[in-house]
Parts: C-alpha cells; structure tokens; sequence
C-alpha cells in the first residue's frame, strides 16, 4: 500500500479524530489545572468510572447514552456531597466507594445486556477513530458551552479554589464555586467517554497540565500550556497509533507520559521560579475576582 492510499484509506476518519482529540485537549486543559490545585484527581477517576454505569443504564433502559452519562455523573456528584458531611469517613475513601462501586455496577450491568454487542474494551480504553460527524458536533457544541462557562467563571473559580476564605470575603460562594466544578468535570467526562474511556480521561486532564505547571509563571499561563500540550499529545499520539498499529487512546495518553518525561529533564534552574503556587497569588485573585 503506498503512502498516498493509505491517507486516501483513513483520511475521513483520521481527520475526525484529530478535531475531537483537539478541542477536547483544549477543554479539558484548565479543567486539569483546577484538578491538580484542587488536589482532585481521583475525583475524576470516579466520574470516569461512574460514565461507564450510566452506559449500561442507557442501554438497558434504551436511551442514549448521551442522556445516561450526564445523569449519572451528575447523580454521583450529589452523593459525593452529600456523603462528605458524614464524617466517620474521608474524601478519598468515599471517592475510593463510588468509583469502584459504580465501575462494578456497570461491568454486571452490562453482562446482563445478554446478545447486545458491546465494545467492553472500547468504553475503558476509548475508541476516538469511530468518531463520526454527530460525535463532533455534540463535542464542539457541548465543549463550546464548556469551555465558554470556565472563562466566564475561571476567577471565581480559582479564587474558590486558592482560599474559601478569601472567595466568600470577596461576596462568592465557595460552595457554589465547587458545584460548578464538580459538573464542569461530569460534563466533561460524558463528552470524552467515547474518545478516550472510562480509565484514561484523568490521565488525559492530568499529564499535560502537570507537564505545564514546570514551565509556567501563572494560573493562566499554566491553563494555557495544558491546553497546548495536550493538543501536541493528541496529535503525536494519532500519528503514532497509525504508524505502529496500536490503540488510539492509550497511544494518545502515551504521547502525553513522554511529553512530560522529556520536560522533567528541562533543568531546574530555567524552572525554578516558573512553578505555579496559586496560595502565592491570594491577593491577586482576590482583586481580579470581585
């Protein structure tokens, strides 16, 4: 097969995934800024795994899943709130209770689909080459109005997220502030379940704003270059899982490992004051979020 077929091959399905990889990588950018400050990631680990339930819930009650995963990602972030005033446990055990709960929940679900063909390992690894022309429009319909609700609200949302303390001060409700954050996250897991799965969305939130937060002096720098370098880890990670025959989404998460590994040996010294430590800027967000 020469090289001009084989674009020719998968050039329409090839392109798709690229647009979906790329604005969700730009999507979910700030989103895994707030997630590291917040010190929030198994959170989105537990809405990745509660996704899968709502699937099975769709399909069994023969709705679509565009319909299942938003109510139940949203369901479970009421009963996180609701379970983090019982104080016999901690946050991380009652993240620890519902994601592996509602991962199992949804695996016996779905066996009990019987005859229905289901891709198992397409809803837990992502299958973002099936993405067709209806995927993308709900992605950049629903990312649009995503991303749109974390400019309008992104100095509310970090001034919540630096210090409650000096939000409610400001006149902002702190607790408003995290419910916004926490649907924000839902919203986000329901549009990426198909592209990535259920057990690597986090990862793709996670690594490039991780890998950003070495080279950058500000919240909105280190939002920005999330974002960036997401999209370089969708992009490499598409190319490398057409080169080499293997899974898009791992490939995609992959591209991200290596684009951090390789920025950890970026030297300290060009670093050192480009760490972003948000409890530093107090006073600064405090003024910009009134």
């Amino acid at each position: 097969m020469t090289c001009g077929a084989g674009i020719i091959m998968f050039d329409d399905f090839f392109i798709h995934a690229l647009f979906a990889g790329i604005s969700l990588a730009i999507i979910v950018g700030p989103l895994g800024c707030l997630i590291i400050w917040r010190k929030m990631a198994f959170f989105g680990d537990t809405l990745a795994h509660a996704a899968l339930l709502g699937i099975a819930l769709a399909i069994l009650i023969d709705i679509s899943s565009l319909v299942g995963v938003p109510l139940v990602t949203l369901a479970s972030c009421i009963a996180l709130m609701i379970a983090k005033r019982t104080p016999s446990l901690s946050s991380d055990t009652i993240l620890a209770i519902l994601a592996h709960s509602t991962l199992a929940l949804g695996l016996v679900l779905i066996s009990l689909t019987g005859g229905r063909s289901l891709d198992v390992n397409g809803l837990l690894f992502g299958d973002i080459l099936a993405v067709d022309t209806t995927d993308l429009l709900v992605i950049y319909a629903g990312g649009g109005a995503i991303l749109a609700i974390i400019i309008w609200q992104w100095r509310r949302l970090i001034a919540a997220t630096l210090s409650p303390e000096i939000a409610e001060a400001e006149g902002l409700s702190p607790q408003r502030a995290e419910w916004l954050f926490m649907m924000l996250i839902a919203l986000v897991v329901s549009i990426a379940v198909k592209l990535v799965g259920v057990l690597l969305i986090t990862a793709l939130m996670i690594i490039p704003a991780a890998a950003a937060r070495r080279l950058v002096s500000s919240p909105e720098m280190m939002a920005g270059l999330a974002s960036l370098l997401g999209v370089i880890g969708v992009i490499a990670g598409l190319y490398g899982s057409a080169e080499f025959d293997i899974p898009s989404g791992p490939a995609i998460i992959l591209a991200g490992g290596l684009l951090l590994l390789g920025l950890s040996f970026v030297p300290r010294r060009l670093t050192a004051n480009a760490n972003v430590r948000p409890h530093t800027h107090q006073d600064e967000v405090g003024h910009d979020a009134k």
